[in-house]
Order: C-alpha cells, then sequence, then structure tokens
C-alpha cells in the first residue's frame, strides 16, 4: 500500500513546472523522476539532461537499467527538481528517503549548477521494492510505475491483494497476486501486533522479523523435499497463476518472500513467546543440562503453530541453523553462561551464514546455472542440509559395514559365505541409497539427466526409474510440480 504526499496533479501557471506532481512516500529519487519525465512527455533521459551527472547509470549484468537505481542531488538540482515538480522542498523531504543525502564528489557551493550522481538504491536507505500501480493511479491519475524503500514486512497491498516485489532483481514482474490467499494478507494486519510486541519486549521489531525470516527461509529451502508440505506447494501455484511447472525453480525464488510470509509472522510471534522461551529451558534440561531431543516439546509446539504438526522433529534435528542459534541463546542466558568468543547472548543476533540469498542473488545464481548448470552453486549451497545428511549417513554405514570384513575370510566355509554375502549385501544397500540421493540432489541443483546418468553408471531410463517411489509416485521433490 503506497500514501502519496500532496494534491493530486493540476496544471498551474504559476510553477516553474507546467504540472504540479506529489511524490509517494518512500519513493526513490530516481523514480520521482522518471515519473516527472512521463508526465511532460517525454523519456527519461531527455528530463535527466537538466543535470550534470558525475557517473552512469547502474545496470544488471545483463546490461538492463536497474529498477532500484538511486539518485544524489546538490543543492541546486534539488532546488530544480522541487521547481519541476511544483512541489515545496520540505514536502519533498519527507517523503523521499534520499533526498537530503550527500555526496562528496557533487559540486556544493551556491553558484554550483545542477548535479547529480547515481546510486544503488538498497545501499543507502534499505530494502527497495515496486509500488502498487492501482494505489498510485487512484491517487494520482496515473498508473505510473513507483518504486519506493519498503520493508519485508510492508509488501502487502491489501487494498489491491497484492505482494509488491523486490526491485533490485533482473526480472519484470512488479507483483504477485494474492487474491485468494487471505492469510497472506492477515499476516501484514498481524505483524503490527508482533511488532509492537517486540518493542514492549525490549527488541527491536526489525531484527526479530530478519531472525524468523532466516528460519522460515531455511524451512523453505528443505521443504522441496517434505512429502508431508502441501501449504506452501498451494500458495505458490496461486500467486503464479494456478501452475508453476515448467518454472518451478524460479518462481520458488520470486514467489518465496510472499508464500513463506505468514509463516514467518507466526514464526516471529513464537519466539517474542515466554512460555515457548520456557519449553526450550526445558527441552535443554534445565538445570541438569543434555543435548536437544529430537522429540522436544519447544519444535514440537512451533510446528504446530506454523500449522505443520509434524515439523517439529525436522525442526529441532536441523542442527546449526538459525532456530537452534536462537534456542542456544536463550538457555545460556537462562543458566547465565557466556556466548560464543566475541559475542554477547543476543537471541536476535543473525550470523551471516544463516541469512536467506536474495531474490536478485538467487535468480544471477540461476542465470548462471541455465548457461552452465552446477557453475554458480557449491555442492552445499545447492543440496538441502537434510539431503547431505541423508548422503552422509548411508556413506558412513556402509564404510563401516565393509571395515567389518577385515580379516573375515578365516573360518569354515558356511560361516565366511554366510558374513561376507550378508554384510557386502548390506554395504551394497547402502551404497544404492547413497547413489539414488547423491543423483537426486545433483538432478534438484541443475545437472543434466543424461550426465548424471553417465556418472553413476547406469542407462538414463534405468536412472530415472530407480528416482521413483516404489509405490509408483514422483520423488518428493516433484510434488511441487
Amino acid at each position: 500500500m503506497v500514501t502519496v504526499l500532496g494534491p493530486a496533479p493540476l496544471n498551474d501557471p504559476g510553477d516553474a513546472g507546467v504540472f504540479r506532481l506529489p511524490p509517494v512516500s518512500g519513493e526513490t529519487t530516481a523514480s520521482l523522476v522518471c515519473r516527472l519525465a512521463a508526465r511532460y512527455g517525454l523519456e527519461a533521459k531527455t528530463l535527466r539532461s537538466n543535470w550534470q551527472w558525475r557517473n552512469s547509470p547502474p545496470r544488471h549484468e545483463s546490461g538492463d537499467a536497474r529498477a532500484d537505481a538511486e539518485v544524489l542531488l546538490n543543492a541546486a538540482g534539488r532546488r530544480l527538481l522541487a521547481l519541476l515538480c511544483g512541489v515545496e522542498q520540505d514536502v519533498l523531504a519527507r517523503a523521499l528517503p534520499s533526498w537530503g543525502q550527500q555526496d562528496a564528489k557533487l559540486p556544493a557551493a551556491p553558484d554550483a549548477e545542477p548535479a547529480a550522481a547515481w546510486r544503488i538504491g538498497g545501499a543507502l536507505a534499505g530494502p527497495v521494492a515496486f509500488g502498487c500501480r492501482l494505489c498510485t493511479a487512484r491517487r494520482t491519475g496515473t498508473a505510473a510505475r513507483v518504486v519506493r524503500y519498503a520493508a519485508r514486512w510492508q509488501r502487502v497491498c491489501v487494498r489491491h491483494g497484492r505482494w509488491l516485489l523486490d526491485a533490485d532483481a533482473d526480472q519484470p514482474l512488479e507483483h504477485l497476486d494474492l487474491r485468494g490467499l487471505a492469510e497472506v494478507t492477515a499476516a501484514q494486519r498481524r505483524w503490527t501486533r508482533v511488532a509492537r510486541r517486540a518493542v514492549r519486549a525490549g527488541g527491536e521489531p526489525e531484527r526479530v522479523f530478519a531472525l524468523a525470516h532466516a528460519v522460515v527461509a531455511r524451512w523453505w529451502e528443505q521443504a522441496l523435499h517434505w512429502e508431508s508440505e502441501t501449504i506452501w506447494p498451494r500458495r505458490l501455484h496461486q500467486v503464479t497463476g494456478g501452475n508453476a511447472g515448467t518454472e518451478l525453480e524460479r518462481w520458488r525464488i520470486v514467489g518465496r518472500d510472499a508464500v513463506v510470509f505468514p509463516e514467518v509472522v507466526a514464526v516471529a510471534d513464537a519466539l517474542l513467546d515466554p512460555a515457548m522461551a520456557e519449553l526450550a529451558w526445558r527441552d535443554s534440561g534445565a538445570g541438569r543440562p543434555r543435548p536437544l531431543p529430537a522429540d522436544g516439546a519447544f519444535c514440537r509446539r512451533l510446528g504446530e503453530r506454523v500449522g505443520r504438526g509434524w515439523l517439529g522433529p525436522l525442526a529441532a534435528t536441523d542442527y546449526g541453523g538459525p532456530l537452534t542459534s536462537w534456542m542456544g541463546s536463550v538457555i545460556r542466558i537462562r543458566r547465565g553462561a557466556s556466548g560464543p568468543p566475541g559475542y554477547d547472548n543476543d537471541p536476535w543476533w543473525l550470523r551471516q551464514e544463516h541469512q536467506p540469498t536474495t531474490m536478485a542473488g538467487q535468480l544471477r545464481v540461476l542465470g548462471k546455472e541455465k548457461k552452465t548448470p552446477g557453475s554458480g552453486r557449491t555442492w552445499r549451497a545447492a543440496v538441502p542440509p537434510e539431503q547431505r545428511m541423508l548422503i552422509t549417513r548411508a556413506v558412513e554405514d556402509a564404510e563401516e559395514q565393509l571395515i567389518q570384513l577385515r580379516g573375515a575370510q578365516y573360518g569354515k566355509t558356511a560361516e565366511v559365505a554366510q558374513q561376507l554375502l550378508s554384510t557386502l549385501g548390506h554395504a551394497a544397500t547402502l551404497i544404492d541409497q547413497a547413489v539414488r540421493e547423491s543423483a537426486a540432489a545433483a538432478l534438484t541443483a541443475g545437472m543434466a539427466l543424461e550426465d548424471v546418468a553417465r556418472w553413476a553408471r547406469l542407462p538414463a531410463d534405468v536412472l530415472a526409474d530407480v528416482l521413483v517411489d516404489d509405490d509408483g509416485e514422483r520423488p518428493a521433490a516433484q510434488w511441487w510440480v
């Protein structure tokens, strides 16, 4: 939802500009310049020629202009833009987050010419997203594109049922359709209450949201292999217009934040609940420390609070993630123990390695993958932790079985043959499992079936059959298709 400051556009011969063009609250200065050019019937670059530019506009690797490009102006440049818009500078200062920011390379002398410099918006004043064109048209009379600074919990246009997408990615969509997904819209309203709760608890809403988002984004990556997960696939197909099948990987990137938003708000609310912290404390053994159990009450209750009663054991065994880091901090605070070297016991501290990759970053990787499969990601980045754990466990168990056969060829023939064949058969089963999991992971990561089959020394059709479940259903990874 966007709010426009000032009156609707009008012709006023008394203004230096022919038209009066009010800014949108939170809008980038570059977006306002583009809308102003369109209002005058000019190309943006023609209007921009009124300023002296110190550099070139930022572009994506593809060469396309970045929608999140931002403009910094010197004092003369700000006066000129205010005159062309027919809007007072104090109005622009309240609406445009970058308005008062300075650039040392721009001339600051009183008699200097209007000058400007390009920047990337996200590096100046936070995340940049597209505005709702319908809201803009309702207030200004023109359905022009607006780019504005907006946190991730401000992306729902409640009036028109839209999720407003990040503007820093090299992709054409500005929004996703949320009509029919009332739970996403409701989560926007619920977040307001959660944010107030965070403040009352002495926390910062931004950090609480960031941690909850990291927890749920990690689940999102693992959920591709969760057979019990049915909520997110339904939402994803709905925001894609009914079918994400042929471009599932791209849609999982573009649609992630909208699809998981209700769960992010629910997790943030849960982590602020003292009763949940008490459950984590009890799971740890309270006064008698013990390892966190896979069937702990905390994760079981957390799964219930996000509408997934089966999630508890999966969340509890995802060691090394942002959720277990939060639990560790809460438990250490209760015990009066110190935190990791160099850090306090801050439950809302989000490690850099736990921060989710943005849509823009994932799309860049996907673009590289399409050019040269496998080139853009490491194995650990492409394969979910749960699947890597299954492969590692199968390999280690097979290794243990084979070690037991050292010196086994002594004794009676029947006994030796029985031990050899029984143990080798068990090891072979484990190796087959490791091959199957590794092949599935490679295919999910973008490898071609023919290449994977050659590496596994299997015909492609045989490998395809191997990756189908025994009951004839498609693998869990294909449930989303």
